[in-house]
């Protein structure tokens, strides 16, 4: 018996699982599904980078390309606030999320968008003394206080949430529909290995 294969195929299947958020144990559509990687996979050839020939490693340049995308996503957004309330990228992020989760407290806030604590509460501040949110005790453990989004910074948000679609279409470029899709389920992929990496430091 060809264990070698067996194992290839366990692996495949703890792949399809992992990835497939609807997860069926169908066979037509794991057989779809294997398909579709292999098709990926044979029109994928290894691409050349700056310093390869002298060892430079992958993990090395992905690294570099991630702090620049950062910083080109930063500089749009930036052009994105001007002759806006806002200052930073931040303060319209942490406002966004109020909006999609709904109130919170400060921790909880924070953690979502991987700040460190002394950074998240300066900019949870500048938020209060903008009005654009308010902080009300916890019902349940008063020493916590719960975050709101004001209307005042919901009318700010929605004022400028134009300009800031338009920030995020530009930091994707020319990538297609497809290479979107599939750069959402690496980048996930590898959040998700720092999230439970830092589980508890942010």
């Amino acid at each position: 018996m060809n264990y070698k294969l067996i194992k290839e195929f366990v692996d495949l299947l703890q792949e399809y699982d992992q990835q497939t958020t609807d997860y069926q144990a169908d066979m037509l559509v794991f057989s779809k599904w294997l398909h579709q990687k292999m098709l990926i996979e044979s029109a994928m050839t290894e691409p050349e980078w700056d310093g390869k020939s002298n060892g430079r490693s992958a993990d090395s340049v992905i690294n570099t390309l991630l702090v620049h995308l950062s910083r080109y996503a930063k500089l749009h957004a930036k052009n994105a606030i001007q002759d806006s309330i806002f200052s930073t990228s931040d303060e319209f992020i942490y406002l966004i999320s109020l909006k999609s989760y709904g109130a919170m407290n400060k921790t909880a806030l924070i953690k979502m968008n991987v700040h460190e604590k002394s950074a998240g509460i300066q900019i949870i501040n500048r938020l209060l003394i903008m009005e654009l949110v308010e902080q009300i005790p916890d019902l349940q453990d008063k020493r916590n206080k719960i975050i709101h989004l004001t209307e005042k910074g919901r009318q700010e948000l929605e004022g400028i949430m134009g300009k800031i679609r338009h920030a995020s279409s530009l930091v994707t470029g020319n990538m297609t529909h497809s290479e979107k899709m599939e750069l959402i389920r690496l980048l996930s992929k590898l959040e998700l290995h720092h999230k439970s990496e830092f589980n508890g430091i942010f």
